[in-house]
C-alpha cells in the first residue's frame, strides 16, 4: 500500500518552522559556525518610561488602581522589581528611580503607623495625597503633550510654501496695448460710423493737426477717456479716419498714453502729462 503524500501546503509550513533567519531573502536552516552575537544585542526592552512618575503611573493605570487610593504594598513591590532590573543593566539611570522607591517605602511605612489626630483637631492628611497630586498633574501634562504632538507640525507633517518675490518687479504692470487691440477698437468705430453715415456728396477739407487739438481739448481736465468717446456718434467715415490718425500722431509724439486695465478690457486714452 503506497503511503499518502503530504500536501504541498503542509510541506511549506514544516519548512518555514525550520527556518532560523533569512539572509537577502534566502532561508537559513542553521546558524553559521563563525557567527558572533554581542551580549547587548539580545536585550529586550518591553516598555520605556520617561522617569519614575511615568513608570509609577503605568503600573497604576495598567492594573486599574484608583489613583486616589493606591495600594502601596502591591505598587511598591512591582516598582522595586523594575528598579532592580535597571540597576543590573543601567546603573547610571537608577538614581532618580531609587529616590522614588525611597519615597514609596516612606509612604508605606507611615501608613503602617497608628493614625494620630492633629493638635488642632483637624483630620490628618493621607500620606498618599501628595503622591496622588503629583501623579494627576503629571498625567494631565503627559496627555496635553500627546495632543500637541498629534497636531500637524511644520517640517514633519507638511512644509511651508515659499515664494520668491522680486521687489524690483513688485510695482503694478499694466498689460501693453498691441496693434491688434487698436485695430479691433478702430473696426468698432468704423462699424458705428457706417450705421450713422449720411449720403451727402460733399468735399470736406480735414486737418490732422486740427483734430489733434480737438482730441487734446477733450482730454483736458480728465483723468482718462474711453477710446470710443473720442469719436462722435454721428461722425462720418472721413472724420473718424482723421481723428484716428490724429490720435496715433499724438501717441507717437508722446502727448497721450493709451492704456488697458487688463487683457481684452476697454482701451483708455489720457494725457501723457497732467497740468498742475
Amino acid at each position: 500500500m503506497t503511503p499518502l503524500l503530504e500536501p504541498p501546503e503542509h510541506e511549506a509550513e514544516q519548512l518555514e518552522l525550520k527556518v532560523l533567519a533569512r539572509l537577502y531573502g534566502e532561508p537559513m536552516l542553521q546558524l553559521p559556525l563563525d557567527l558572533y552575537i554581542p551580549p547587548d544585542a539580545l536585550e529586550i526592552y518591553l516598555d520605556s518610561f520617561e522617569g519614575p512618575l511615568d513608570l509609577l503611573l503605568y503600573l497604576i493605570r495598567k492594573q486599574n488602581f484608583n489613583i486616589l487610593d493606591i495600594p502601596m504594598a502591591d505598587v511598591t513591590r512591582q516598582y522595586l522589581v523594575y528598579v532592580e532590573q535597571i540597576r543590573e543593566h543601567h546603573l547610571e539611570l537608577a538614581a532618580e528611580y531609587l529616590l522614588m522607591a525611597a519615597m514609596l517605602i516612606d509612604i508605606k511605612s507611615r501608613m503602617l503607623l497608628p493614625v494620630r489626630k492633629a493638635d488642632t483637631g483637624e483630620e490628618v492628611e493621607d500620606p498618599r495625597a501628595e503622591l496622588a497630586r503629583r501623579l494627576l498633574e503629571y498625567e494631565r501634562i503627559k496627555l496635553a503633550a500627546q495632543r500637541l504632538d498629534a497636531l500637524p507640525l511644520i517640517g514633519r507633517d507638511f512644509l511651508a510654501a515659499q515664494v520668491h518675490l522680486d521687489q524690483s518687479q513688485a510695482h503694478q504692470q499694466l498689460p501693453e496695448v498691441h496693434l491688434a487691440d487698436l485695430r479691433g477698437a478702430w473696426a468698432d468705430v468704423l462699424r458705428r460710423a457706417r450705421l450713422t453715415q449720411h449720403h451727402h456728396i460733399t468735399r470736406e477739407a480735414l486737418s490732422v493737426r486740427e483734430y489733434m487739438t480737438i482730441v487734446l481739448r477733450k482730454l483736458r481736465n480728465r483723468r482718462f477717456a474711453e477710446f470710443q468717446e473720442l469719436f462722435a456718434d454721428d461722425a462720418s467715415v472721413p472724420v473718424a479716419v482723421v481723428t484716428f490718425v490724429a490720435l496715433l500722431e499724438l501717441a507717437r509724439e508722446s502727448l497721450v498714453e493709451i492704456t488697458q486695465a487688463q487683457a481684452y478690457a476697454p482701451i483708455y486714452v489720457r494725457l501723457a502729462y497732467q497740468p498742475s
